[in-house]
């Protein structure tokens, strides 16, 4: 997924179709000068929904498109004709997107599931005609309704990417490394921090044909909730994911502290990523012999979570990690 390509944020101005009005019509004929009152409804302005497709993992086809306007619906016409309802306006957008108001940020709606279709802005109703309000004691009424304004909104699409687990960590902790191990993902990879900017998603393969998805999201420095770094605009990512993994490298000055911090930042952007299962990968281990990583593995504080020394280089522990992960999503 190229960089320039992943767009997870998008602003759009939505207005929806007014309702047709009401006719107001009666009925004449040859013979029939009195006939009664046959206007009929107003079309239904058009809807503007939101549908999702699993074949999608960005929001870049709604980046230039900053206006959404829906038809307007017909009015009613004589001899009970109801008027043609406003077309709508369908948007595909990928699954794991949510709508929220943008002068407000409460949430709309979201989309989890393929051909999920959720309406985000109501078009109006259609006025009734002058038909509907006959009556014994007003055989020939004056009124038919107008229709329904439409709705105009502002409205901000984000998208959170839907993923089994999320690898967190800080840069060059080896995170694209191990996912470009277990899946066939082809992230950017290379001695220099911050080489991941946009996240990233890989199929694992696992025994008897099963599988789940992993996240790999740039890495998180301390000081990332007040704007450090890449901040924490991409940790909305692992709000969906169903477990964590942390990686620390295992040439760390200290992988507890390390570790302290990554929860600290979580912490500060949602605490409740913290009631997530997680696991802690010691990764690079080989660049350590069999002495050194029993020490290091003695020295580690009882407190943290089932941890796995791998090495994504010589697929160490890589199947074990594997198992863990699977033994925690299910």
């Amino acid at each position: 997924m190229a960089s320039n390509n992943f767009i997870d944020y998008v602003k759009l101005v939505c207005r929806s179709g007014k309702g047709g009005a009401g006719s107001h019509h009666f009925f004449r004929a040859k013979g029939l000068p009195n006939g009664g009152p046959d206007g009929g409804d107003g079309g239904r302005g058009g809807h503007i929904i939101l549908e999702g497709n699993s074949q999608l993992w960005t929001l870049l086809h709604l980046q230039y498109q900053k206006h959404v306007f829906a038809k307007d619906g017909e009015g009613g016409g004589e001899n009970l004709r109801s008027g043609a309802q406003g077309a709508d306006i369908v948007l595909q957008v990928p699954l794991g997107t949510v709508a929220r108001s943008a002068e407000t940020g409460e949430q709309l709606l979201e989309i989890t599931e393929q051909g999920q279709r959720l309406v985000l802005v109501p078009g109006g109703r259609g006025g009734l005609g002058n038909d509907h309000f006959k009556t014994s004691t007003n055989q020939a009424p004056e009124y038919a309704q107008p229709g329904e304004p439409s709705i105009e909104a502002i409205i901000v699409l984000e998208l959170k990417l839907l993923a089994d687990v999320g690898l967190v960590g800080f840069p060059n902790a080896g995170k694209s490394t191990l996912l470009s191990v277990v899946s066939a993902a082809k992230p950017k990879i290379a001695d220099y921090a911050f080489t991941t900017l946009v996240p990233n998603l890989g199929v694992v393969a696992y025994r008897d044909f099963k599988s789940f998805v992993m996240a790999d999201i740039p890495g998180i420095i301390e000081g990332a909730a007040e704007g450090r770094g890449l901040g924490t605009r991409f940790l909305r990512h692992i709000e969906r994911n169903s477990m964590l993994l942390f990686m620390i490298a295992c040439d760390s000055p200290d992988i507890a502290a390390e570790y302290e911090i990554l929860l600290g930042e979580l912490r500060q952007f949602n605490p409740e990523l913290l009631d997530k299962t997680r696991l802690l990968a010691i990764t690079k281990t080989d660049m350590l012999d069999d002495e050194l990583e029993a020490e290091m593995r003695a020295s580690l504080p009882t407190d943290l979570p089932p941890t796995v020394f791998i090495s994504s280089l010589t697929n160490k522990n890589i199947q074990p990690l594997k198992d863990m992960i699977w033994k925690a999503l299910h």
